[in-house]
């Protein structure tokens, strides 16, 4: 299975009157031998996007191919009978820079890819709604629509700021005979270290001294003659080369070419001298008094104790010294320590409180006014009012952990703060309200999640949002304020929607009709684009029936719908 995420810069090629420019859309789902697809590309368009056709056709398959695009678990059993493999590729524009950096031009797992890839698409399915039901998401949208990064981020930080020293303070509880111990293996390391007064590089000073103290008699007795040799009395080297020079400077007088002869054999006469003198001053330096070397050898046996002991040389053993110094001192102020920060966790704990308390009261009036507007969006997708509702409650304070008091009452609490959100649905009167997660009907739950994005738009940057099937369960009643609400959500996203019913399908910015027919011998899937015409007669179908194949009565009310939708969207603001 091979699949791409690619990204492009493209022009603001968005008219007017379009949906806003949506940084991240899906320009293009190029898709080989995947089941029943043989070779597709399809050039998708901003705003809503719909794809309609007969059961079986795959249109779902669309679906699935994104998903492996942005890094779903691949199934091999889709490879198109034949082929080798299947190949999907999405071409995506305007991809933000950390995503481009994270994926570029280069291989990645499909579990990087789904990592990186997740911000750009939400797919929402029949049965793919499990991120609404979880109530940390939940609390997560409550938070986006009131808008509550800077109080969530103070909450956050006091929090750190309280574990932090909570764990400095855990580490202070010492039972005291530990620290007594400690201290004295700190004191006792740092002063042997301290004593015995190393410097970086002595090991090896010592030990060439005490190598050259050992032979100190034969550097002694060779020394000497290599001096005498070189500039002795009699016969020596230097001897020689003086006669030569005195030799060279009388045959100057009568060739000049001599003179420089006569030079160069000074020199070296010079040289001589002054290398003789140099062996004379090592040979008188080698100290072998027997109480010296014995020094050395006791010098360098306290070396490699230390290094053994604390670190591979002098500079580490040193820098070892200094920690066993800052220990010691920490420990013999660890009472006074422990005191402060056992102050400091009252501070930090009140701290806590008061942003928990200000989170949870911004909390209280978002989840006020999201009741009430999720709840005016879902009468418009045929429930009653007064169905939905943001119930906030406060987190209980476990007896082990610790708690904190706002208006009185002892609460747990965690980075997020002390609230428990809970989004709840009553679609039947009489019933009371239960969470989503509770709800048995999935076009219930698919009504719900659509108009929480409505909602949610302007806080929500998942520039592609899919619906597969969202309507099901909805009978035609429900369709057509679905099918506005679609298109309104698709002014700040670009919105992929797979549906049955020709009441939504009419609110479409751009329709794609999926079908199957027969090549060669074997079933293929096909997807066109709709113009006007064919766009009448699908939705004639959608609503006559594939037996009916679209009279005139279905055909006249397919403009219908076409002409409805038209009307409504002319007198709607694109920001709705």
């Amino acid at each position: 299975m091979s699949r791409e995420l690619v990204g492009v810069m493209a022009g603001d090629d968005v008219a007017e009157d379009g949906p806003e420019f949506v940084a991240g859309r899906l320009l293009e789902l190029s898709v080989a031998d995947l089941a029943l697809i043989d070779r597709l590309r399809l050039e998708l368009e901003p705003g809503l996007n719909v794809f309609t056709g007969e059961t079986g056709a795959g249109k779902s398959l669309l679906i699935d191919a994104l998903g492996l695009a942005i890094g779903a678990r691949a199934d091999t059993s889709l490879v198109r009978h034949g082929a080798e493999a299947a190949r999907v590729t999405a071409l995506f524009d305007r991809i933000p820079e950390p995503l481009i950096a994270t994926l570029d031009d280069e291989p990645v797992t499909a579990a990087r890819l789904a990592d990186a890839a997740g911000p750009l698409v939400e797919i929402h399915g029949q049965h793919d709604q499990q991120r609404l039901l979880d109530e940390r998401w939940q609390r997560d949208l409550l938070d986006a629509y009131g808008g509550h990064d800077a109080l969530r981020a103070t909450m956050a930080a006091a929090v750190e700021r309280w574990r932090e020293n909570r764990a400095l303070l855990a580490s202070l509880a010492l039972d005291p005979r530990e620290v007594t111990r400690r201290l004295e293996l700190a004191e006792y390391e740092a002063n042997e270290i301290a004593a015995a007064r190393l410097r970086p590089g002595e090991a090896d000073e010592t030990r060439r001294r005490l190598d050259a103290g050992q032979h100190g008699e034969a550097i002694t007795r060779g020394g000497a003659a290599l001096a005498e040799a070189l500039a002795g009395e009699e016969g020596s080297a230097r001897e020689r080369v003086g006669v030569a020079a005195r030799e060279a400077g009388a045959l100057a007088r009568l060739d000049p070419r001599f003179d420089e002869i006569g030079d160069r054999l000074a020199g070296l006469e010079a040289e001589l001298a002054d290398t003789a003198s140099t062996v004379r001053d090592i040979a008188e330096s080698i100290d072998h008094d027997p109480a010296e070397l014995e020094r050395l050898s006791e010098r360098l046996s306290t070396i490699y104790g230390l290094e053994r002991r604390y670190g591979d040389d002098e500079a580490a053993v040193i820098a070892h010294g200094e920690r066993a110094a800052a220990e010691a001192e920490r420990l013999r102020g660890v009472d006074d320590e422990r005191a402060n920060r056992e102050a400091d966790d009252a501070r930090l704990l009140e701290r806590v409180a008061i942003a928990a308390a200000d989170l949870s009261a911004a909390r209280a009036t978002a989840a006020r006014r999201l009741t009430d507007t999720v709840d005016g969006v879902l009468a418009e997708l045929g429930f009653p009012r007064g169905v939905f509702e943001v119930a906030l409650g406060r987190r209980p304070a476990d007896e082990d952990e610790a708690a904190v008091e706002v208006d009185g009452d002892a609460l747990g609490f965690d980075a997020t703060g002390i609230d428990q959100v809970v989004f709840r649905l009553a679609p039947n009167t009489g019933e009371p309200a239960r969470p989503l997660g509770r709800i048995a009907s999935g076009g219930e739950l698919s009504r719900v999640a659509l108009a929480i994005k409505q909602v949610l738009a302007s806080a929500d940057d998942t520039p592609v949002l899919v619906f597969d099937e969202i309507d099901s369960g909805i009978g035609g009643r429900s369709a057509d304020p679905i099918g506005r609400s679609l298109w309104a959500l698709a002014r700040r996203h670009q919105v992929l929607c797979v549906t049955h019913l020709p009441q939504i399908a009419a609110h479409a910015d751009a329709h794609f009709r999926i079908a199957k027919r027969e090549v060669d011998g074997r079933t293929i899937t096909e997807v066109a684009r709709l113009d006007p015409d064919a766009r009448a007669a699908e939705l004639a179908a959608m609503l006559a029936g594939q037996e009916a194949g679209g009279g005139a009565a279905a055909l006249a009310s397919a403009r219908e719908l076409l002409d409805r939708a038209e009307a409504w969207r002319a007198r709607t603001p694109a920001a709705v």
